[in-house]
C-alpha cells in the first residue's frame, strides 16, 4: 500500500494532509525519513509520524451536533499548528469518547453549529469534502435582514466572492429572516460570505443535513456513533 494512503487508512489524516506530512519529512519507515508518499509499505514497515508509532485502527465515523464556540480542529501528531487557539476553545473532538485517532470531516466555524461527521477513515473524509464529489450541504441561515426574492434568486444563480464566483445554489425562504441554504462546495465560510454577497448579514447558522444523513434529534454538543448502513449511504452519495 502506498504511504499515503496507509497514513489515511490509520486515521492519522486524510490522505491529501498525509501527503503533507510526509513532504515535510514528519514520516519515517523504517527508521528512515521519507518524502515519497509512494512509497510501498505494510504493517510490518515500522512507520512511524513525528516519532510516533502507526498502525491501522479500525474505522469509525460520528455524527456531532457542534455547539457554538467549540472548534472543528483536532490535535495532530506532534501538536497542532494552532495549538494556543484550541487550547483556549473546546475541539470538537473531545465530544465523542472514542480512542481512534478521529479529525472532523470540513469545518464548521466556531460561530455555526449542527452537523459535523469524525472519522478516521481518510479516504471516506476526502469523498465527503473534495469539490469533485459534490456532496451537498444545507444550512438553516438567520439573516439580519429580511432578504427580497431578487437576493434569494442571486444565490441561485451564484454570486461573485473573492475566490470565485459560487456555484448554483438551492435556496429556500422558512420564515421572514430564516432561509434553507443547499450548497455542494466547500469554500471557508462560505455562507456567510454569500450572504454579505447580498449586502445581508448571517446571525446564526446551523448545518442540518450533509449528503444522506440528516441532524435528526441529536441535542446540541452530543456524538452518536453511525452504523454500517450509514457509512455505506455516504459511500454510495459522493460516488463520482
Amino acid at each position: 500500500m502506498r504511504l499515503a494512503k496507509y497514513l489515511a487508512h490509520a486515521g492519522v489524516a486524510s490522505r491529501r494532509a498525509a501527503e503533507e506530512l510526509i513532504g515535510a519529512g514528519r514520516v519515517r519507515v523504517g527508521g528512515e525519513v521519507i518524502t515519497d508518499p509512494a512509497r510501498d509499505v505494510d504493517e510490518s514497515s515500522e512507520v512511524e509520524v513525528d516519532d510516533t508509532p502507526v498502525a491501522p485502527e479500525p474505522r469509525e465515523v460520528w455524527m456531532v451536533n457542534k455547539p457554538h464556540g467549540v472548534v472543528s480542529t483536532a490535535r495532530t501528531f506532534g501538536g497542532h499548528k494552532n495549538r494556543r487557539r484550541t487550547e483556549k476553545r473546546r475541539a470538537v473532538t473531545e465530544l465523542v469518547d472514542s480512542p481512534g485517532r478521529l479529525y472532523p470531516v470540513g469545518r464548521l466555524d466556531a460561530d455555526s453549529t449542527g452537523l459535523i461527521l469524525l472519522t478516521n477513515d481518510g479516504e471516506l473524509a476526502n469523498r465527503l469534502t473534495h469539490p469533485r464529489y459534490g456532496v451537498p450541504k444545507t444550512y438553516l441561515v438567520e439573516l439580519a435582514h429580511p432578504p427580497a426574492e431578487n437576493d434569494l434568486e442571486r444565490l441561485r444563480r451564484g454570486v461573485e466572492l473573492e475566490d470565485g464566483r459560487t456555484a448554483p445554489a438551492e435556496v429556500e425562504r422558512l420564515g421572514e429572516r430564516q432561509i434553507e441554504v443547499t450548497i455542494r462546495e466547500g469554500r471557508k465560510r462560505q455562507v456567510r460570505r454569500m450572504a454579505a454577497a447580498i449586502g445581508n448579514e448571517v446571525e446564526d447558522l446551523t448545518r442540518i443535513r450533509l449528503g444522506p444523513l440528516d441532524l435528526g434529534d441529536l441535542r446540541r454538543g452530543e456524538a452518536r456513533r453511525l452504523d454500517r448502513r450509514e457509512v455505506g449511504a455516504l459511500w454510495k452519495d459522493s460516488a463520482p
